[in-house]
């Protein structure tokens, strides 16, 4: 095991069980702000489940009320200190934040959100950037930055790869919050379960997900998000070669051979 348990009590609590890795969330006196320590703890926490064979699945879930509110406000505000005004402080603190949520993305295992509360501005985005998101039914989201006068533009960028373009120009445009019915239904979460019931059901399709082949479930993964950004003709030559070498794979040859002989495969992960 590669992912470094963690105490409860810990900034971001890590626990690992049956090939499905939970990071928590815990700074809920701040609503699970994403700090520079928060989001430097994520960075970390997805680099070690990514080198490790034992993980097949991830849940990101929060304690406290809030799923995330989003940047620590306060922390950049003291930053207007700065010789600069803040100026080199906020591009380092929007790269470092950009490079976190990619690294969900490029993730070989699947991300699934858990969100209870609110999950506004880049707390929404991060719901957007995991591949899978289980809401309760008393959550809401937004990204209000346009009410402050900071326009949410790099939520914007997850947001807008998840929701219909209409959508998530009115959620842009207005800030207005939405509730876990509204984002199943614009496509930002997959599920909404009862209040309280998120993480629950998050793990129960995590472990749906550590069932099968961990091969199949990364070249699938990769290859989806590849060819989100190609053109038709590009996207099937691609999809095509992506496939072909996939029947190259043991765990395919394993997996077709177990549908034939009506068994469960025994899969390998090569």
């Amino acid at each position: 095991m590669t992912l470094h348990v963690t105490p409860p009590d810990a900034l971001l609590a890590c626990d690992a069980r049956d090939g499905v890795a939970t990071l928590t969330l815990n700074r809920p006196a701040a609503r699970n702000a994403l700090s520079d320590d928060m989001i430097a703890a994520l960075t970390t926490a997805l680099a070690e489940v990514a080198a490790d064979r034992a993980v097949k699945a991830v849940v990101i879930a929060a304690n406290g009320p809030a799923f995330s509110a989003g940047h620590d406000m306060k922390q950049m505000t003291a930053r207007r200190a700065d010789a600069d005004g803040g100026a080199a402080y906020f591009a380092d603190l929007m790269a470092r934040c950009s490079t976190m949520m990619q690294a969900i993305v490029e993730l070989p295992q699947p991300v699934i959100a858990a969100v209870e509360g609110v999950a506004t501005a880049a707390g929404c985005q991060l719901v957007a950037s995991c591949d899978l998101a289980v809401a309760g039914a008393a959550a809401r989201f937004a990204t209000p930055g346009v009410n402050i006068g900071l326009f949410c533009s790099t939520p914007m960028v997850a947001l807008s790869r998840n929701v219909p373009r209409k959508h998530a120009m009115e959620m842009l445009l207005t800030g207005d919050m939405i509730d876990a019915d509204s984002a199943c239904r614009f496509g930002l979460v997959n599920r909404v379960v009862g209040a309280g019931e998120a993480l629950a059901g998050a793990r129960a399709l995590a472990a749906q997900l550590a069932a099968k082949s961990p091969l199949t479930l990364s070249i699938g993964k990769r290859a989806f998000y590849a060819q989100l950004e190609m053109g038709l003709a590009d996207a099937y030559a691609y999809a095509s070669r992506v496939m072909a070498e996939n029947m190259m794979a043991r765990d395919a040859a394993e997996g077709i051979g177990a549908f034939i002989d009506k068994r469960a495969p025994a899969w390998e992960g090569r």
